[in-house]
């Protein structure tokens, strides 16, 4: 469980990192997979319009923390 939480916040950081870079310059690279917060969170919640690149960086964020406690997880069980 802990590699599969490692994974999903590997995955985060970089949709974060991808995203941020979308919202400041135009980013063709896997678009439709990295960018999803971009295409399918952001316009449909209106809190969040007008704060994109926060919303990015912020997943970014996440995804750091939750490698960090897998990791810790990890360490603890075995």
């Amino acid at each position: 469980m802990p590699k599969f939480l490692q994974l999903a916040g590997v995955f985060l950081f970089i949709a974060g990192i991808s995203g941020t870079v979308d919202q400041l310059a135009v980013q063709p690279f896997l678009s439709p997979v990295l960018n999803f917060v971009n295409l399918y969170v952001t316009p449909h919640i209106s809190a969040l319009q007008g704060y994109e690149v926060i919303c990015n960086l912020s997943l970014s964020v996440l995804g750091v923390i939750l490698v960090i406690v897998a990791d810790g997880a990890k360490r603890t069980a075995g």
